[in-house]
């Protein structure tokens, strides 16, 4: 799930921004002086609201079914909630407005409960000899969650106005015309958006894998990723209309946002492959009380063994 990153003049500053939307200047400090701009808000808004609403048909589906821990792969969800996690941390370390970072709150939050529906669920049918791992990881990543939030509220702030000395590779002389210098906040930013990047696409590998093995996908609930899926689109939408800033090209500024495109588009894509395995398993799949009652009877035979 990316979280958008709203950068634009301080708060309050008018003269920066004469021409622009005063609710968007007051609410996200962005400068919208026209219709692109305008529409590139709105968009990444409807986003947010579309990943903020992604889990709680997964939830239920959960609940309903009660073999999520055989329908979704737990590599999908680690991979989900570091990528998520790394957007909190990043959000952090960029300064961002506290709308931003309570959204990347609360998306780690939906991950938590996720996984522990999953370990629920896997205690309760294939019994606890299997949940070591599981459990290992999710304290692991549970206590890099607490941490990330410690650092919240530390106050703690990274100087964001110089460029970075030692990374000639990103940065440039400011005579170049229509380049921009990456500055020591948006380094910082994009090498974990990059690493963030790489977590979402992984973590649909595994799910795919996971579908293709089961030749089904019950358990698992399509509006989950059509919900992800209108996220991604509508915030690579947003970030592509959005305008350059003065004296930045248009592939400079492409740039400097490539981590979260990739990481939206390039998820879309596979998700997408999702959607087809809905459509090829949705003939002739086995129904989840039969899942669930072959699972049980699976247990039993090894524990009379």
């Amino acid at each position: 799930m990316a979280v958008r990153r709203w950068r634009g003049v301080p708060f309050g500053n008018l003269s920066e921004c004469p021409n622009g939307s005063r609710w968007i200047l007051e609410v996200f400090h962005e400068c919208a002086q026209d219709g692109r701009d305008v529409s590139s808000v709105i968009l990444g808004l409807v986003s947010i609201l579309c990943f903020a609403a992604a889990s709680f048909p997964q939830f239920y589906q959960a609940c309903k079914t009660g073999i999520m821990d055989r329908a979704l792969s737990i590599y999908f969800l680690l991979g989900w909630l570091g990528g998520d996690l790394l957007n909190l941390i990043g959000s952090f370390l960029a300064d961002q407005l506290p709308l931003q970072v309570y959204t990347a709150v609360y998306y780690v939050l939906a991950d938590l409960v996720m996984l522990s529906l999953y370990c629920y669920y896997r205690v309760k049918n294939r019994g606890a000899r299997f949940t070591a791992p599981i459990n290992a990881a999710f304290v692991f990543l549970s206590m890099g969650t607490v941490s990330a939030l410690s650092l919240l509220g530390s106050g703690t702030s990274t100087e964001g106005t110089g460029t970075f000395p030692g990374r000639s590779l990103l940065s440039v002389h400011m005579d170049d015309p229509g380049l921009k210098p990456f500055t020591r906040n948006e380094i910082i930013g994009f090498t974990v958006g990059s690493v963030s990047s790489v977590l979402y696409l992984c973590s649909r590998v595994p799910q795919i894998y996971t579908n293709y093995k089961r030749k089904s996908t019950t358990g698992i609930s399509y509006s989950l990723f059509a919900l992800v899926m209108l996220g991604n689109s509508l915030y690579g939408l947003s970030v592509l209309l959005k305008n350059p800033e003065p004296g930045q090209g248009e592939g400079d500024y492409v740039l400097h946002h490539l981590p979260w495109l990739v990481g939206s588009l390039g998820v879309l894509s596979l998700d997408v492959v999702i959607s087809f395995q809905f459509l090829t398993y949705r003939k002739g799949r086995a129904s989840a009380h039969e899942e669930r009652d072959a699972l049980l009877g699976e247990q039993s035979d090894s524990l009379e063994s």
